[in-house]
């Protein structure tokens, strides 16, 4: 048993099963599956089988509906609804059990918080409530649809069985309709399912004593739940555990998540990013295993496998779930288990995971490319003919250009004109909560030191200089520079760029306004006043209308924490720069001159394409990634270095 994760290692026996550690691949929509009939896919069965590659004890698959009609959520989704679809799923057991994990699905109905678009007839709710539902599309469910919906969970238990899985997950979590029962502040029934604690369980412990009949002995289920749903009057954490304790009767193992969907911080909550704190959800779940007795799992933004054994060694939970490490690096537990820790490549918090899916598309990650693409990149193909390749510009954009150029066999050089590797991810990992960020900065300028490559520091590209290099490819990785319009004053001593901000490489005083409310310069006003500095951020758009090119659940928990931290926002356009501070034309025509101590601008990055053209027309294979190709994130950057180097 490796000595650095003992915890983590040590087998647990969950229902009729044993599991080989402690680790659970949590549910993650892929969208994979058909997209109208989420019949399943080689797409999906590969993406499920580099779950189980990971090392992982158990893999659950994520967010599939119970009913087609009236309970999804997501398009791609795995469909368990139909006889027919149990050969497909005989098919993905086959693919994970190969590799010793053993394998759930979360059984899903939406409820009220259905895409009505999804929907064929109105979604179910215990209570039709003014101002939260709409009558239009939301019908309260009547007790024959009760019993129809029991019966399509048990149903899809069967066909489960039949197909070899190994357990079911019963999503009563982020005000479902199994939550919705559960929670006042959505069931106000006055029959005998609504009201007191006991009547409000009925329902959800209906389902669950049919799906245990159902699933015999030898068929396992966990249950999904909200150890704290975030919003004010829902249920509380004793009710939370008088309901476990009636559910241990039927289920083997209760899954501890967090949020609902009333509150925009609750809707951060249950799927939280880099602006959320780490293990968000472990206290809860300490308290929860005190009092129930069936083996307590937690989920929620358990970042790395130190975390993880953490939390097992403290006794605060029995098993750990993680979804997005597990895909950032597909081989973490295989990893960590064979003293390879250091290698794992760590996961931004970045949501990019869930783009995709949330429209229907199917999974990519933001630091690994291969990941949600196995069927084409399980294995980065070798070269057919090894070439001399130039890669310029050691950004993220570059550094994973070098890498995947030399997995695949070729001699790689790499000039950085800096004194380092990294590129702008250092001023993008300047707010306190980016950890993560940092993490991978370190693991990117690692793994490309050990890679093949020769690496140049503090070397120029000039087209004499690549001449002189003679490569066969040549890849540019310039990146792009701070874009400084013609603003009356903006040379003024007071004005400093986002990034000397961000990198702490000038004084900023105590009154700040940022000129620019992008994510860059929203992120560096809140640090400003997270630092105690009074922040004001001016853009032309509205503050509904801000980092639009963020996934919505990291904008909404950005703006959550400017509030937070009283970052005022002005809209409007900066006229001019002033030794007092910043002159705004509102809308409308009126201007206003806001003081400050210091400015900083943030009007978003410009490659130059005097400076780039030149380094492309040296040799004829030459290309041009990230930044400098089209400004974007560390995603847009990592993804066009990965297409262009692996066809190289």
């Amino acid at each position: 048993m490796p000595t650095k994760y003992p915890h983590v290692f040590r087998p647990i026996t969950i229902g009729s099963m044993t599991l080989k550690n402690r680790i659970q691949f949590s549910p993650i929509v892929s969208g994979h599956a058909e997209t109208l009939t989420g019949a399943s896919s080689n797409d999906l069965v590969e993406f499920l089988g580099a779950q189980a590659r990971s090392g992982v004890g158990l893999v659950t698959i994520g967010s599939s509906p119970i009913d087609f009609d009236r309970a999804r959520d997501f398009y791609g989704c795995l469909s368990v609804v139909r006889d027919s679809d149990v050969a497909d799923l005989s098919v993905i057991a086959d693919e994970v059990h190969r590799y010793g994990a053993k394998l759930s699905i979360e059984l899903t109905h939406a409820g009220a918080i259905s895409d009505p678009a999804l929907l064929n007839g109105p979604a179910f709710a215990p209570s039709v409530i003014p101002g939260i539902h709409d009558p239009a599309t939301t019908k309260e469910i009547d007790r024959a649809e009760m019993d129809e919906v029991k019966e399509h969970w048990v149903s899809c238990v069967r066909r489960l069985k039949r197909a070899g899985f190994d357990m079911a997950m019963i999503h009563g979590a982020h005000m479902s309709l199994f939550a919705s029962f559960l929670t006042p502040l959505l069931n106000r029934r006055t029959d005998k399912y609504g009201g007191s604690p006991e009547n409000r369980m009925r329902f959800p412990l209906e389902i669950l004593e049919a799906c245990r009949e159902e699933a015999g002995k030898g068929f396992n289920l966990e249950l999904r739940i909200s150890g704290d749903e975030r919003v004010a009057g829902g249920v509380s954490l004793e009710e939370r555990i008088a309901f476990l304790n009636a559910a241990a009767a039927y289920v083997d193992l209760v899954v501890v998540s967090t949020g609902g969907f009333l509150e925009p911080y609750a809707v951060t909550c249950m799927i939280p990013s880099y602006h959320l704190p780490h293990m968000l959800n472990v206290e809860t779940a300490a308290k929860i295993k005190q009092q129930v007795d069936i083996p307590v799992c937690v989920v929620g933004r358990i970042t790395n496998i130190d975390e993880a054994e953490e939390i097992l060694a403290s006794g605060k939970a029995d098993m750990v779930a993680m979804a997005r490490a597990l895909i950032a690096d597909q081989e973490l537990v295989a990893k960590a288990k064979s003293g390879r820790a250091d290698e794992i490549r760590p996961c931004l918090g970045c949501l990019d995971c869930v783009r995709g899916p949330s429209k229907g598309a199917p999974l990519r990650c933001t630091v690994n490319p291969q990941a949600g693409r196995e069927v084409k990149y399980r294995e980065i193909p070798l070269a057919r003919k090894k070439k001399r390749v130039l890669v310029i510009g050691g950004g993220p954009a570059g550094m994973t250009a070098t890498r995947t150029l030399c997995e695949r066999g070729h001699d790689v050089t790499l000039w950085e004109r800096s004194d380092k590797l990294g590129g702008r991810l250092f001023e993008a990992s300047a707010l306190p909560q980016k950890d993560t960020f940092r993490a991978y900065i370190d693991w990117a300028v690692r793994s490309t030191s050990r890679c093949d490559a020769k690496i140049v520091l503090g070397k120029e590209a000039t087209p004499e200089a690549i001449a002189d290099e003679a490569p066969d490819a040549v890849i540019v990785a310039v990146g792009a520079e701070l874009l400084t319009p013609r603003v009356e004053g903006i040379d003024s001593p007071s004005v400093i760029t986002v990034t000397e901000a961000d990198l702490g490489q000038k004084p900023v005083g105590g009154n700040v306004i940022v000129c620019g409310g992008g994510l860059s310069g929203s992120e560096c006003a809140l640090g400003l006043a997270m630092q105690g500095k009074k922040v004001v951020v001016v853009d032309i758009l509205s503050k509904e209308e801000l980092c639009q090119d963020a996934v919505d659940l990291v904008r909404l928990a950005l703006l959550k924490l400017m509030d937070d931290y009283a970052v005022e926002r002005v809209r409007g356009s900066v006229k001019s720069i002033t030794s007092s501070g910043v002159v705004v034309a509102l809308p409308g025509g009126a201007e206003k001159e806001l003081p400050a101590d210091t400015v900083v601008i943030a009007f978003g990055l410009r490659p130059d394409p005097a400076a780039i053209e030149p380094l492309l027309d040296v040799v004829s294979e030459s290309y041009l990634v990230g930044d400098s190709h089209n400004v974007g994130s560390i995603f847009n950057a990592n993804h066009d270095a990965f297409n262009v180097a692996v066809e190289v």
